[in-house]
């Protein structure tokens, strides 16, 4: 018996849409590492969002251990997507030192999620990283915006994030078969496009 069937089938949704996002981005990345890294981010994702709805699809029917493993498994490719994004913008907005510093946040921020989630499950801590990482998305696309339609899209890919998030918090539910994390995927798949069609106009700085 399925237990959040709108819930398992958003999920499923923004997970094979972002599939084929990544595949897509993969395929023409013509060398740039940058769009590569968001390939990652993008495949990471679809995975996170593939497991997310079988966890709220099948959980209560799952063993124990099976649940813990299935939630640690989301969780964990969540901070790969988020590592993904910084690091691809990272390769794209800086060069020299600036960009070896960034790359190492943005390692040394997985390395710290990844061990801190292998000991808790709280949600907060999911949102904590990925905000991070958007933050600093946004902040290195901000310098280039003006003069870059990459930065634009991504740029606006942060702003549509941000919004499924605060729905995501608020509890809004538009109908009682539909609730607030099933609105939060719909939105997110607009948000996921969005970083798509920045992300494949990216180029390597220099």
């Amino acid at each position: 018996m399925i237990s959040e069937p709108a819930t398992l089938l958003t999920d499923y949704v923004l997970a094979g849409v972002t599939a084929w996002l990544a595949w897509s981005l993969f395929r023409t990345r013509e060398g740039q590492r940058a769009r590569a890294l968001w390939a990652l981010a993008f495949a990471a994702l679809a995975l996170a969002a593939a497991l997310g709805g079988t966890w709220h699809g099948f959980a209560p029917s799952f063993a124990a251990i099976a649940v813990v493993l299935v939630w640690k498994a989301t969780v964990l490719c969540v901070g790969v997507g988020s590592f993904g994004m910084l690091a691809g913008s990272a390769m794209s907005t800086t060069a020299g030192n600036a960009r070896k510093a960034l790359l190492a946040v943005a390692a040394a921020k997985l390395a710290v999620y990844s061990a801190w989630m292998v000991g808790h499950s709280e949600y907060i801590y999911v949102i904590a990283d990925t905000g991070a990482a958007l933050i600093l998305v946004a902040a290195l696309h901000l310098r280039s915006a003006a003069r870059d339609s990459a930065s634009r899209w991504i740029l606006a890919g942060v702003g549509v994030s941000v919004l499924a998030a605060g729905v995501q918090a608020s509890g809004f539910a538009p109908h009682r078969n539909f609730n607030h994390n099933d609105l939060y995927h719909v939105i997110q798949i607009v948000a996921m496009i969005l970083f798509y069609a920045g992300a494949g106009r990216l180029r390597d700085g220099s």
